[in-house]
């Protein structure tokens, strides 16, 4: 029996004001479009796409860091999109994050450690003996050691300080984790490191993962799911290695044609430059919330109804979800 969400995102839009246009009325951006997700206990769900596709704002939205437009952020059946402007320290201590660039986030006047004690400082957790006790621990599990506590951020590595990044996160017992491009920044060697890092914490805590990327190399080692985001809208949504053996969306076809980790040999490594070339630009000729499929400018299967109606999220005969006119009522168009 399927395990009831932890977190389930419905009819997710954020759009942010755009200014005025030459004068005219005030515009907004839609960055998200009404996007429905979920993510189960115990789960990683991969949420990947091209830069500008929405997969940022999207985890930005469900800490709570940006506004919802419209639609449902429902965790442990709470609705957060109806806390109000205050976010309680509760959803903030079960909701951890770990972002792409850990220098920004930590002070460089004070020794790594205070990011784990200051934080938990801010729930309320132990005295200052007790919250020493914790961090010394959180670095332990991520692979660093006591002595790592009184360095300060620029006498680490990339790698040290994204462990001390979920070292922070790791201290207050979250059950979800909203990993922002959390490896983007690393170079191979330390991106293999941190990704095992991250599994083997899940397998031990049994927490969640929303694991935001554009490289699906690295988004396939770790994640059961993988959801797959263009222009602001959902596209297509499966179980990992059924997206890699049989990828339903065009676009989804293109990505991992794009990615170097699919052909490893020369013939297919230039095959796959070509398709970057082809697909990976973004598409500026289609305004966002426009009717349509985002991807029909560079669809090699388009047809006239791509540009005008836009496709529905639709549940296949094999279980995973597609926004294509190609598919109707579960089988292929």
């Amino acid at each position: 029996m399927t395990p009831s969400p932890l977190l389930d995102v419905r009819d997710l839009t954020v759009a942010f004001d755009a200014g005025r246009a030459m004068g005219w009325r005030r515009r907004t951006a839609t960055a998200v479009d009404h996007v429905s997700l979920d993510v189960r206990p115990g789960e990683t769900l991969g949420l990947v796409g091209e830069s500008g596709s929405g997969k940022s704002t999207t985890g930005r939205a469900i800490l709570r860091l940006v506004d919802v437009t419209s639609g449902t952020i429902d965790f442990d059946g709470v609705d957060v999109t109806k806390l109000g402007h205050r976010t309680p320290l509760s959803y903030r201590r079960a909701v951890q994050a770990v972002f792409q660039d850990p220098l920004a986030s930590l002070n460089p006047r004070h020794v790594v450690s205070s990011a784990v004690t200051t934080s938990l400082h801010r729930h309320g957790i132990g005295d200052r003996s007790e919250r020493t006790d914790r961090a010394a621990d959180a670095f332990e599990r991520v692979g660093l050691s006591r002595a790592h506590l009184n360095r300060y951020p620029a006498e680490l590595s990339g790698g040290q300080r994204q462990r001390v990044a979920i070292a922070r996160a790791l201290a207050l017992e979250p059950r979800l984790v909203v990993c922002d491009e959390a490896v983007s920044a690393l170079d191979l060697s330390t991106q293999s490191q941190i990704i095992n890092l991250l599994a083997d914490l899940q397998q031990s805590t049994g927490m969640s993962y929303l694991f935001i990327a554009h490289d699906l190399g690295v988004t396939r080692h770790i994640s059961d799911r993988i959801a797959v985001l263009l222009g602001g809208r959902l596209v297509e949504t499966a179980p990992t290695a059924q997206l890699f053996a049989s990828p339903r969306h065009p676009y989804t076809r293109a990505l991992i044609a794009a990615s170097p980790a699919s052909h490893p040999e020369g013939r297919d490594r230039r095959r796959a430059r070509r398709a970057a070339h082809r697909h990976g630009r973004r598409d500026e000729a289609i305004p966002r919330g426009l009717p349509g499929c985002p991807f029909r400018n560079r669809c090699d299967r388009v047809m006239d109804v791509c540009h005008t109606v836009t496709p529905p999220l639709q549940l296949l005969d094999d279980g995973s979800k597609v926004a294509c006119h190609l598919y109707e009522d579960g089988a292929r168009a």
